[in-house]
């Protein structure tokens, strides 16, 4: 990442404009073309330095559900797995982790029910078995990355 790239990453993590042409928006404030706000972005998501850019839906709020996952998947086949279970529509985002359980991932759906589906989609792909992890409480902390 250079500089521009440091500054967008900074600028756009707090609120993105809402406008008829946001990325127009967003460049000028940056002080650069719209062009090139898109083309670094992209480049951004292709490298993977960033992994996800767009809006955070609160799905409960509109009346949906969320879900943290976790599943112990064979260290020979992490790969398949996390390609089987980021193909669902349902999974906001995947994780990695060193521990029995190394698969975590959160599932937000457009209706409470279909959390036990979506797992059950997930357990017949992939032949292992999902944890499910409903929120018992809501906390709300502010996380903002400096690149």
């Amino acid at each position: 990442m250079d500089q521009l790239d440091r500054r967008i990453v900074n600028a756009l993590q707090g609120g993105f404009p809402i406008a008829e042409r946001p990325f127009a928006v967003a460049a000028e404030r940056l002080g650069i073309a719209e062009a090139e706000l898109i083309a670094r972005l992209a480049r951004l998501l292709a490298e993977g330095t960033l992994s996800r850019f767009g809006p955070m839906f609160d799905a409960e709020r509109l009346g949906g559900a969320f879900c943290l996952c976790a599943m112990q998947v064979p260290e020979a086949r992490l790969e398949e797995v996390a390609a089987a279970v980021n193909a669902m529509p349902e999974v906001a985002h995947n994780y990695a982790r060193a521990h029995a359980l190394n698969m975590w991932f959160v599932l937000a759906t457009e209706r409470p029910e279909r959390i036990a589906a979506a797992i059950g989609d997930i357990e017949r792909a992939t032949g292992l078995e999902v944890l499910a992890l409903p929120k018992e409480a809501e906390y709300c902390v502010g996380l903002r990355l400096a690149a």
